[in-house]
C-alpha cells in the first residue's frame, strides 16, 4: 500500500547515517523532505546530494529537514557521504520498505536489459506528518531549488 497526497504517515523507521535512526515522529513540527534516488556515487544521484546540499541553510530556516533515501547499505552511504562532504543523513532501505511505502520502485531498462530501480522522487512530509507534495521521475537539474521554492510558497502559520 503506498501513501498518497492529503494522506498522514504512521511512524516508521529507518537506519541512516551517522550512526542514527530517522523516524517521522523525531520530526514531527518540522518539514520533511525525502528525496529517492537511485545508486549512491553515480553521476546523477551524485549531482542531486550537491544541490540539496548546498542549500540546507535555506531548508533549515523553513523548519525543514533533508534525507537522501536509497537501497545502498548504511557502509556505502557512509563512504558516498564523508566523500562528498553532504551534512545530511542518508537513509538505508535495503528492505524497499519506504519504497513500497511511496511506491518508488519501477520497472527500468538499461543498455536493453529490464531491472527494477528506484524512479528518483522527492516528497515533503509537513509538520503534523501528512504528505503535502511530490516529484516523480525527477530530473536533477534546478530540482532542490524547485523543492526549497516550493516550501517557501507556503503559507507560514
Amino acid at each position: 500500500m503506498s501513501i498518497s497526497i492529503g494522506q498522514s504517515l504512521t511512524d516508521f523507521v529507518a537506519s541512516a547515517t551517522n550512526n542514527t535512526e530517522f523516524s517521522l515522529s523525531a520530526h514531527q513540527g518540522k518539514f520533511v523532505v525525502l528525496y529517492f534516488y537511485p545508486k549512491d556515487a553515480t553521476p546523477g544521484c551524485t549531482t542531486e546530494g550537491h544541490d540539496f546540499n548546498a542549500l540546507l541553510t535555506e531548508f533549515d530556516k523553513l523548519n525543514c529537514s533533508v534525507f537522501g533515501v536509497s537501497r545502498d547499505s548504511i557502509k556505502k552511504h557512509e563512504n558516498f557521504k564523508a566523500k562528498q562532504g553532504y551534512q545530511f543523513e542518508l537513509i538505508s532501505d535495503e528492505d524497499e520498505a519506504l519504497c513500497q511505502l511511496f511506491d518508488v520502485i519501477k520497472l527500468k531498462k538499461l543498455y536493453g536489459k529490464e531491472y527494477l530501480g528506484i524512479d528518483r522522487s522527492t516528497f515533503i512530509i509537513d509538520p503534523q506528518g501528512k504528505l503535502i507534495k511530490e516529484w516523480r521521475s525527477v530530473k536533477v537539474p534546478q530540482h532542490a531549488q524547485l523543492v526549497l521554492d516550493y516550501l517557501t510558497g507556503l503559507p507560514t502559520a
